[in-house]
């Protein structure tokens, strides 16, 4: 944000490149691990320095490919003792804890081939979280933009013409009865202006609306980009795993998400709040629940899937307004006929003493007519003529509620841009696509080796 230049665990140590997604590690010792004598060495072995480079020592034997469980695996365990100066007496790491390390450092490695940059922790701790925090260069913005067929703004806008007539004075007479319900969220769009939306492409970077490299793809996006770039990152030297989710399945990584855009608290003036502080004094308090959602702030915060589910969200809740108004209405009639109930009157009528027959055989006893007033009555309250109504209004009401959200719908997908995706539609990279085909063919040349087997076998049977 151009607003808050250098808002401090936002940025890598340089204050200028932006944190765009953050993995999260634990760090587990049985003892010391460094001695006095090398403990700046150690300190500067186990950093990545802020230009996204790993160190030379650290990066070269354990991104090449020698881990646990593979040949060579006993003498790369012993170049990163080596290496991180474990030697000396100081205590080891248990066997998995080194392992997850070299799977790290190898999915790192890769992250950095891929065109992320990498930040480290500069200091080791003894125990706990570690955080690698990752940056997403212009470059790879526009790559993966481009892969990802992501939609931005062109420089050809149109002006949105306003009503006039009748039209245009009822909508400003309902504009100023739903103002005090309206959220106080600056405009994100300046006047009528649209401007035209296409598929990024770095061959046509001219015709983008490109007024800065640093704002031109927003928090979500660049989140997004990063996030896939993960998903497809493969280790295969040190385990076969594809994606930052099955390492955190094995335990590699504990965490990896995206950061904030700062506290949600308020701490200067209101005119320079954030998107996140915004959001917290707008939306998410239940002081403000009689207020409309700022459902294109939310978009911009979390995405449009969750801008749509709580624009689906806040249709379902407005539409229950005058069901629920319905249904009370139905409830006081039933409090107001509950004493006119011929069934409830006689059955609470003591003097007609209606003895009923036992409810079980052996163990039960005859039983009065009047000890079921209480059900009888309260029944009546939620089942009496009126329910036939709210039953059919209920009906009317569903139909409506989904005419509702289709037009909700439509709407929110013209001004956001998402006319034309198909959601269905994958489009795998085609390394992660080779490596996929790869295994089936493997699968396929093993049930083809057991055919050709036990047909060798059944002939050498036959010719004995």
């Amino acid at each position: 944000s151009e607003r808050f230049p250098r808002r401090k665990g936002l940025f890598f140590s340089d204050g200028r490149r932006k944190v765009d997604y953050v993995l999260v590690f634990h760090t587990r010792r049985h003892g010391s691990l460094r001695s006095p004598a090398n403990t700046s060495v150690s300190q500067d072995r186990l950093s990545v320095v802020s230009n996204g480079n790993f160190p030379p020592s650290v990066g070269s034997d354990a991104a090449a490919g020698r881990g646990v469980g593979v040949p060579g695996a006993e003498a790369c365990v012993g170049e990163v003792f080596m290496e991180l100066g474990f030697a000396g007496g100081a205590e080891p790491m248990e066997p998995g804890d080194l392992e997850m390390r070299l799977i790290r450092q190898e999915f790192e490695a890769n992250l950095q081939e891929a065109g992320l940059e990498i930040e480290r922790d500069k200091e080791v701790k003894a125990h706990g979280p570690s955080f690698t925090r990752l940056h997403a260069p212009w470059p790879v913005l526009c790559r993966e933009a481009e892969f990802l067929k992501i939609k931005v703004p062109t420089k050809t806008s149109y002006e949105l013409k306003e009503e006039t007539g009748f039209g245009s004075s009822m909508s400003t007479v309902w504009r100023k009865l739903n103002q005090p319900f309206q959220p106080k969220v600056p405009q994100q769009d300046q006047g009528r202006t649209k401007f035209l939306s296409h598929y990024f492409s770095r061959d046509k970077l001219h015709l983008y609306n490109i007024t800065s490299r640093e704002t031109f793809f927003d928090n979500t996006t660049r989140s997004r980009i990063v996030y896939e770039i993960l998903r497809r990152t493969v280790c295969v030297r040190t385990c076969q795993t594809i994606g930052i989710s099955t390492l955190i399945a094995k335990g590699a990584y504990e965490a990896a998400f995206p950061l904030h855009d700062g506290d949600y608290r308020v701490v200067g003036h209101i005119e320079e709040r954030n998107d996140r502080q915004i959001l917290h004094e707008e939306w998410a308090r239940y002081g403000v629940f009689y207020k409309y959602q700022p459902i294109d702030l939310v978009r911009k915060y979390f995405g449009e899937k969750v801008g749509l589910y709580f624009a689906w969200l806040g249709v379902y809740t407005q539409l229950l307004i005058p069901a629920s108004i319905v249904g009370i209405i139905v409830f006081g009639y039933g409090v107001a006929t509950v004493d006119a109930d011929i069934p409830s009157l006689e059955m609470c009528d003591d003097r007609l003493n209606f003895t009923m027959c036992p409810l079980c055989d052996g163990a039960c006893d005859f039983w009065q007519l009047s000890t079921a007033c209480g059900t009888a009555r309260a029944s009546h309250l939620f089942d009496n003529p009126a329910t036939v109504f709210f039953a059919v209004f209920m009906s009317l009401w569903a139909v409506l509620f989904l005419e509702h959200w289709k037009r909700r719908q439509i709407s929110l997908n013209f001004s956001w841009d998402l006319t034309g995706i198909e959601e269905d539609e994958e489009h795998p990279r085609p390394k992660y696509e080779t490596i996929l085909l790869q295994k089936r063919q493997r699968k396929k040349n093993k049930k083809k080796k057991k055919n050709e087997v036990g047909k060798l076998k059944n002939f050498c049977c036959l010719t004995a």
